[in-house]
């Protein structure tokens, strides 16, 4: 059993940091609330037990203190309905003299949600002084907010020092999004397949090299596989190519070889003489483009090729789309790894996809059920794959 599974929250007030970074509209209606629900577990399990909700989370990026289109009051409703209709108190500033009382005077069962708390610089600043006033609103932390915990900010990291180790915890979201990471990471049934796509080499560098470690087969797709075509001495249009990189994409493509891993580059792109919907679309080898045209997606045959190597995984990791998926006529290969992906996973497979565009891709196509684990940290989840050590995990863990 889980730390936070097992405590009983009962009578305690237990402050919650929570990822409510959730786009709004114009109207200031949540036009996605797929962070809200992943909290909702936590939240519910801390009710049940007879315990207080004191929520914490930032909005947006407000640069000059309290912004209206910015305030978690927006959501106050919505996160009322999600918990069943429980009340949700709202304090108008997250460490003022209204949060304390309120605080204070909550009953078993209720839940408070405090002001963005990005209206102090302090948070991002990872202030220690606004860390502790933070502190004084619970008797126990609970983080679960993967999706910050790459940020050493006040709420994410810095507030933990103040709680001894037996009150201090990952929510079940965080634990679910740790223990994914790391079972792939560490624990990585062969063949271990990582899928990476998007426009950028450099994004994705450190990521690349870190699982040169690990998996036994690197797919690339997207944009970035043209890069890696140019190093080689193709010919590729007018598709994306990162210039200042060729050098580096020569050094990954040999590093690779002496340890033994694949690299799967996809053989036949389909490409357009524009970016754009309504495109002239053909075929073309990945290495030999005619000029004026650019790779969007990768065509049949790399489908092929690329779903036979997923389809003998045993270990996932999805990270980017193999084209520009928001166009209908270049989401096939995206979805075509999606396919294959959720073959892999139904055949035993653990699949992990992470980074927004792929979330944003298996929601598309109706398959975020049919995969392992989908991430809710696109950055932290990056980070973490990079080898990096998020402040947000080691707070915790290192108590």
């Amino acid at each position: 059993m889980s730390k936070f599974s097992d405590y009983n929250f009962k009578d305690q007030k237990a402050l919650v940091r929570v990822d409510f970074n959730v786009p709004l509209n114009d109207k200031m209606e949540i036009t996605s609330d797929a962070r809200m629900k992943a909290a909702v577990p936590t939240i519910k399990k801390i009710l049940a037990d007879g315990g207080k909700v004191i929520l914490m989370s930032h909005l947006g990026r407000p640069k000059n203190g309290p912004e209206d289109k910015f305030s978690l009051r927006h959501l106050v409703n919505h996160l009322s309905e999600l918990l069943g209709g429980t009340t949700v108190l709202f304090a108008n500033d997250c460490i003022g003299e209204q949060a304390y009382l309120t605080a204070d005077m909550m009953r078993p069962g209720e839940v408070l949600l405090l002001e963005n708390l990005r209206f102090y610089k302090e948070e991002e600043k990872g202030d220690e002084a606004f860390a502790e006033k933070l502190s004084k609103l619970g008797d126990v932390y609970v983080n679960d907010a993967f999706g910050t915990a790459h940020r050493a900010h006040a709420s994410t990291a810095i507030i933990a020092k103040f709680f001894p180790a037996d009150k201090k915890m990952f929510g079940l979201l965080m634990e679910n999004e740790v223990s994914s990471a790391q079972k792939v990471l560490n624990q990585s049934d062969k063949p271990f397949v990582a899928i990476l796509g998007g426009a950028k080499v450099s994004d994705k560098i450190l990521i690349i090299e870190n699982l040169m470690e690990k998996a036994t087969d690197i797919i690339i797709g997207g944009g970035m596989a043209y890069t890696f075509y140019k190093a080689m001495g193709g010919n590729i249009g007018a598709s994306l190519c990162e210039d200042d990189r060729l050098e580096l994409a020569n050094e990954i493509l040999e590093k690779a070889k002496a340890k033994g891993v694949c690299i799967h580059l996809p053989g036949v792109s389909i490409i357009a003489d524009k970016f754009a919907e309504d495109a002239n679309v053909s075929e073309s080898p990945s290495n030999n483009i005619p000029a004026g045209w650019m790779g969007l997606d990768v065509a049949e045959d790399a489908r092929t090729q690329f779903g036979n190597v997923i389809k003998n995984a045993k270990t996932i990791l999805w990270n980017g789309p193999m084209g520009v998926f928001e166009m209908a006529k270049f989401q096939g290969g995206t979805k075509a790894i999606a396919e294959a992906v959720v073959e892999a996973t139904q055949n035993g497979a653990f699949s992990l996809v992470g980074g927004g565009d792929s979330v944003a891709a298996v929601n598309k196509f109706g398959f975020a059920d049919k995969v392992s684990y989908v991430s809710t940290g696109g950055g932290a989840m990056l980070e973490f794959f990079e080898g990096k050590v998020l402040p947000g995990i080691a707070a915790i863990e290192e108590a």
